[in-house]
């Protein structure tokens, strides 16, 4: 049964706008299909359009990224597709400008947003990990630290010193010698903000009562004593005078603890749990929880970030994986691809649900979550992409344990089709 067959008569009028950030190579092409298979049929929904293919972001010399998320501010939902961050070979294949800057950290910067990455899990993949029965989100801090860091070479012996000078002062106030190196070396400087430390910790407080889940903080506080111990201070603060009551009430907890025991704990639990982290251990310990629980390809990811009036956020779903290049050149040559799309459907489903917390609108949350049923109900009846195939069946999987990527959208079509009429 194709999609335009299965779709309703009426469509489901979604009251305000969604900002739709395409992206690039092979999921840049499942996530047209995605829009057309899955999404209109039974949407009336008004798409703000940003092209954040490697192309427009050079002819624009990036400015469509940062009009992208200004458009996100105003609507307070995007939905963004995985993009290219340029490295040297991409440079030269595109023949770009300059090496541009990643956009999601560039949109992550302009939102002061938290990044939650949480793995769908599927009862039939096979978790790495088999401690964990429950989803772990990991709330990653995507602003500052490493990722905005300044670092830098150096030729031979000298010191290194950082100096704080307050605005309107004519002198540091504040002098610190890092190393005196004796040789050639490396350093690093790096920084964050109460303000945005707040906003982070804001976000993670109100996922945890969202979900119903206890959250902790994974720091290192007893050897970055200054910095690490800022965050730790921030979060309690905020717990004792705003969250505590709310979060006694629901029988869960915040607790801080440093972070390797934290991670040596995690392979142990059975899940259930939000787990705050900074820039760069968010990035790393997200992935492995991806991979602990069968496959990078099954994680949603969405940015939450504080909106000017108080109590409301602003939300950008995306897929937590990168383009796919190895399958958009089977592609170009005109190959079927088993590209796995669940991380790029659940984009809109995640992006839709909140669209329709803010409007008030249950039809398109349950249009959503239908859509995410049929994507998990397929993979559980043995319809699903190679990756997941060889997740299951290990090496020895054949191509009679997989489908192509539009023979899966084909399957969650058909299924979502049968939920939406069950549904009205």
């Amino acid at each position: 049964m194709s999609a335009d067959a299965s779709a309703p008569a009426k469509k489901i009028a979604v009251k305000n706008p969604v900002v739709d950030l395409d992206g690039d190579e092979m999921t840049r092409i499942i996530w047209q299909k995605i829009k057309d298979q899955l999404i209109l049929p039974y949407l009336d929904i008004e798409i703000k359009y940003y092209d954040l293919g490697m192309e427009s972001r050079d002819n624009t010399n990036d400015q469509i990224t940062l009009d992208a998320a200004e458009a996100i501010k105003k609507y307070k939902v995007g939905i963004k597709c995985a993009t290219i961050t340029p490295d040297s070979a991409r440079v030269k294949e595109f023949n770009l400008k300059q090496k541009w800057k990643s956009p999601n950290g560039t949109i992550r910067n302009a939102l002061n947003g938290t990044v939650f990455r949480e793995p769908i899990f599927i009862d039939n993949v096979p978790r790495f990990i088999p401690a964990w029965k429950k989803p772990i989100i990991i709330a990653r801090h995507a602003f500052g630290d490493q990722y905005k860091s300044t670092d830098f070479e150096v030729n031979g012996p000298g010191k290194y010193e950082v100096s704080f000078t307050p605005e309107g002062a004519s002198e540091a106030t504040m002098r610190k010698t890092v190393y005196d190196f004796k040789g050639p070396g490396v350093g690093l400087g790096m920084f964050n903000t109460k303000e945005s430390i707040t906003a982070f910790a804001h976000a993670c407080f109100k996922m945890a009562i969202d979900r119903k889940m206890p959250l902790y903080l994974g720091t290192k506080s007893t050897v970055i004593s200054t910095y690490d111990a800022y965050w730790d201070k921030i979060f309690i603060n905020l717990y004792e005078s705003e969250y505590k009551g709310e979060f006694e009430k629901l029988g869960i907890w915040y607790e801080h603890r440093l972070v390797d025991d934290m991670v040596a704990q995690l392979v142990k639990m059975e899940g259930g749990l939000i787990l705050a982290l900074g820039n760069m251990l968010g990035d790393i310990i997200s992935d492995l929880v991806a991979q602990g629980c069968g496959s990078l390809a099954l994680m949603s990811s969405v940015l939450v970030a504080k909106g000017d009036s108080p109590g409301e956020f602003i939300y950008e779903s995306e897929a937590a994986h990168g383009t796919v290049t190895r399958h958009f050149r089977q592609h170009q040559q005109g190959k079927p691809t088993s590209t796995n799309p669940i991380a790029s459907i659940y984009a809109w489903t995640r992006g839709l649900i909140h669209r329709a917390q803010l409007d008030g609108t249950p039809e398109l949350e349950t249009f959503a979550q239908n859509l995410e049923t049929a994507c998990i109900e397929s993979v559980k009846n043995g319809v699903m992409t190679k990756d997941l195939a060889i997740s299951i069946h290990g090496s020895k999987a054949g191509a009679e344990t997989y489908v192509t990527t539009d023979e899966y959208l084909a399957e969650v079509a058909r299924r979502l089709a049968k939920l939406q009429a069950a549904s009205n």
